[in-house]
């Protein structure tokens, strides 16, 4: 049989030394020892439950700011966007942008150009000089397909994984170089 304990304040017995602490605790907790790092719960175990419920709560911020930073990274896959999925309702300040065109930006006007409802879907033009050596007059003659071309957007992308890439809803193409015929074939059909 178990030994049982006795409580020298109040001259109570107890079962074991578990049930003496959680005594101890709830009607003499000014005679506890403070340094005792458990705490026990209902059930008698002792267990350091605020070091689990610390942990966790760091825990889950450490994921959640790892998703975020995943979330905000927009060309981590090197290609532009073929699909809609995530697309916003905004249109790009121009059809030959300077500056990399946001992911959504490029889903929206792929699914219809300038954001005309029931429009013509876009096609976009993205070039990386930063990876890659462009020649002379590179981004002049992709600028020069959306002049000629109303749905036709061109922006750097940086990261991207060729030196240009076309894309247009469901369809992608990469290039190594530039090659006039093969761009508009693409534009066109």
């Amino acid at each position: 049989m178990a030994e049982k304990t006795k409580c020298e304040i109040c001259d109570r017995n107890f079962k074991n030394e578990d049930g003496l602490a959680m005594h101890n605790l709830a009607k003499h907790l000014e005679n506890v020892k403070k340094d005792k790092p458990f705490i026990y719960n209902i059930n008698g175990d002792s267990s350091s439950i605020k070091k689990i419920r610390n942990w966790g709560i760091i825990i889950g911020v450490i994921g959640i700011l790892i998703w975020g930073i995943i979330a905000l990274i927009p060309n981590s896959g090197g290609l532009p966007p073929t699909d809609i999925q995530g697309h916003i309702e905004s249109n790009p300040q121009s059809h030959v942008l300077k500056k990399p065109m946001r992911i959504e930006i490029q889903k929206h006007m792929l699914e219809h150009a300038d954001g005309v409802e029931k429009g013509k879907g876009g096609v976009i033009i993205n070039y990386n000089c930063k990876d890659y050596v462009c020649e002379d007059k590179l981004i002049e003659n992709l600028e020069s397909f959306a002049s000629q071309y109303d749905y036709v957007y061109v922006a750097p992308f940086k990261g991207m994984s060729s030196k240009i890439i076309l894309t247009k809803l469901g369809r992608i193409q990469t290039f190594e170089e530039y090659d006039f015929e093969s761009i508009k074939q693409f534009i066109e059909f």
